[in-house]
């Protein structure tokens, strides 16, 4: 493959998605969803199976395809063995894979498995977008409401660009794009000696900036005929937003692909994105902008 095809590739459209297949008790349903969004995309479908291919997964794989009505001519079935992150990831990268979509087995004995070390490996290292699913259904509900991330960061206005792709796509109508503003880290820019109303002008006054530099990406925008929204929200970068998409019922968080070049002060601090991954408030697509 042509790999120079990566290099500030946009980060839509998705051309080709790529669903990891484990033979868990969800398999199925996993694949049911990934054909439902290949389908409606219009993206190549690609099964990734990480682990030995042995005859009877063949089988099993080759049923289960024909019960989900993935079609053979317009699928790749891949098996590699090897260490699950990096093979995983080497795979998308060699198929220019757009979107990676991994089960993530809410509440249960293998949640750990796909959201704790392996999906912050994954959304650190990938060269392309990845959708975590948790709850898989043999009946997909289809999405209606869409809350994004609207941190002031140059990746923002891929991640709200690719959002509003999706709901196109979609026919999602609701899409809320959220800024945090975390109140105590206004400390440090209020002088000791402030009164009350000083600080609380001030206080004001930041929130205002966060609002008019959100309104000023969202200008930017091809919102169509979508109601697009925008808030503010006083609180923990990630908990907060987090918080705000399971109180709305949402149906997928979108957020920014994380930083890679991390300082020490990165490394021994939580980020946003370990809060949202700690604790899935409802299905969560991470943006990866390839800027």
């Amino acid at each position: 493959m042509d790999l120079s095809k990566l290099k500030k590739r946009p980060s839509y459209p998705f051309e080709t998605i790529a669903v990891a297949v484990a033979f868990s008790s969800r398999f199925e349903f996993l694949l049911i969803e990934a054909k439902r969004l290949s389908d409606v995309i219009g993206a190549h479908l690609l099964l990734l199976h990480i682990g030995e291919k042995s005859r009877e997964k063949e089988q099993m794989l080759d049923e289960m395809m024909a019960k989900c009505g993935i079609d053979s001519n317009k699928s790749r079935v891949i098996w590699m063995e090897g260490e699950p992150v990096d093979t995983l990831l080497k795979l998308c990268k060699l198929n220019i894979v757009d979107l990676l979509i991994l089960g993530a087995l809410e509440k249960e004995n293998l949640f750990k498995f796909y959201i704790g070390s392996i999906a912050r490996n994954i959304s650190r290292k990938a060269k392309c977008s990845v959708l975590l699913l948790t709850s898989p259904s043999a009946k997909p509900q289809k999405f209606r409401k869409f809350v994004v991330n609207g941190v002031d960061n140059p990746k923002t206005i891929h991640t709200i660009n690719t959002s509003l792709y999706l709901a196109k796509l979609l026919k999602v109508k609701d899409v809320t794009v959220v800024n945090e503003v975390e109140v105590p880290g206004l400390a440090m820019t209020i002088a000791e000696d402030s009164t009350a109303p000083q600080t609380k002008e001030i206080k004001k006054n930041f929130e205002e900036e966060s609002a008019e530099t959100l309104n000023s990406i969202i200008e930017k925008c091809d919102k169509g005929n979508i109601n697009l929204t925008n808030k503010i929200l006083k609180g923990k970068p990630g908990y907060a937003i987090s918080k705000f998409a399971k109180d709305k019922n949402a149906d997928l968080l979108i957020i920014n692909s994380p930083d890679t070049n991390l300082n020490l002060f990165d490394r021994i601090f939580a980020h946003g994105i370990e809060y949202i991954l700690a604790d899935l408030p409802c299905n969560v697509l991470i943006v990866h902008s390839r800027i």
